[in-house]
């Protein structure tokens, strides 16, 4: 499989780089993320305390969600694989401690329910970088971008996702 990189012209359909964002908003979120474990398998928290009281992310949050509440947190671990892909009504934003990977597809190529996994496509993400995925982009936990070390990625979702 190709791995593309999300500043492709690929990524487009998918999602966007958000990188206009001042550093001082996302640096203390990759700070605080990386003080989060990396279990052996894969982990998610819907909402992380020690993400929801880092300085700054309610005025992410605004930039993100436009004064919705929303929810940082975190999925953590060790993936090489798709073994499922989800879809939410709103966009996903993602920043990772390292860089990761994510195995994406469009919600339209379904034909009754069912995606032919072929037309699943695989974008690398910098660490540091924070991307917004489309509610119409199927995904799932992120993969290790590099053999054997993990991820500490950023899930901000609405609240109540």
């Amino acid at each position: 499989m190709h791995i593309y990189s999300v500043s492709d012209p690929e990524f487009k359909s998918y999602g966007r780089v958000w990188d206009d964002v001042p550093s001082n908003l996302t640096a203390p979120l990759v700070e605080a993320l990386a003080a989060t474990p990396i279990p052996e398998g894969t982990k998610y928290v819907a909402s992380a305390p020690e993400l929801e009281q880092v300085e700054g992310v309610d005025t992410l949050g605004l930039l993100m969600y436009g004064g919705r509440p929303f929810q940082p947190g975190w999925c953590n671990g060790h993936n090489t694989r798709l073994n499922c892909l989800e879809y939410h009504r709103d966009s996903e934003f993602n920043l990772g401690t390292e860089a990761f990977i994510l195995l994406l597809a469009k919600q339209d190529e379904m034909e009754n329910g069912v995606l032919d996994t072929a037309k699943a496509r695989a974008f690398r993400v910098p660490a540091g970088v924070l991307i917004e995925v489309y509610a119409t982009t199927l995904h799932y936990a992120p993969c290790s971008a590099a053999k054997g070390e993990g991820f500490r990625v950023l899930v901000a979702l609405p609240r109540g996702t």
